[in-house]
């Protein structure tokens, strides 16, 4: 399956546009605020630690969630190398991607960062526990979150080993957020267990 790239496109002519801008797309899902700060802290990580630091954020990829798990797996790794544009093959890269619909996110990197960056740790403990979150905050406030968080702490863990400090870095508040959002989560299931539980006692009591 081919997919329509016309977005990139017009993605990529921005990028051209403004050298200083490392969001690749966003479907309008950012906040302007999360918008500055990813420009503050790419911009620093692209003068300090050479390395150029993209989001790619898009509501929906066009992969249908009804298809076998396999092939879906396979599709989104079609997708995620045509988001690599071709300027980047030389370079050192990471790009944080996420797609809404599919509940999909990823973060594709040059070969010399794999050591430098723990694509498992930052997703699991910075992007998708606020992605995943049920509660009375829109998706766009938290797209803008795990965004933020994720593209924050990508950057650190290259400064971090490079022995860098970044000035821009948002320090332990992406992960103090994404804790309290997991403890927030396992109450929730734990509550939803306990509940679940004293319905069966009263059933059991009430034959």
């Amino acid at each position: 399956m081919k997919f329509k790239l016309l977005f990139l496109a017009l993605a990529f002519t921005t990028l051209f546009a403004n050298e200083n801008n490392f969001i690749l797309k966003h479907d309008g899902l950012i906040d302007q605020r999360a918008q500055d700060k990813i420009h503050e802290i790419g911009l620093e990580a692209k003068n300090k630690l050479g390395i150029n630091i993209y989001t790619f954020i898009i509501e929906n990829n066009g992969i249908d969630t009804a298809l076998p798990r396999e092939q879906r797996r396979e599709m989104m790794k079609q997708f995620d190398n045509e988001i690599i544009p071709s300027f980047l093959a030389k370079s050192s890269y990471a790009i944080l991607v996420i797609s809404i619909d599919q509940k999909y996110a990823n973060i594709l990197m040059s070969d010399n960062l794999k050591k430098q960056i723990d694509k498992d740790e930052i997703l699991d403990g910075y992007v998708i526990p606020l992605l995943a979150s049920k509660d009375k905050n829109s998706l766009f406030s938290k797209t803008s979150a795990a965004t933020l968080n994720g593209y924050a702490q990508i950057a650190d863990s290259i400064a971090s080993q490079q022995n860098i400090k970044l000035v821009s870095s948002i320090g332990s508040a992406g992960k103090t957020a994404s804790s309290i959002w997991k403890v927030f989560m396992y109450f929730l299931v734990l509550t939803g267990i306990i509940s679940y539980t004293v319905i069966v006692m009263r059933q059991r009591k009430s034959k």
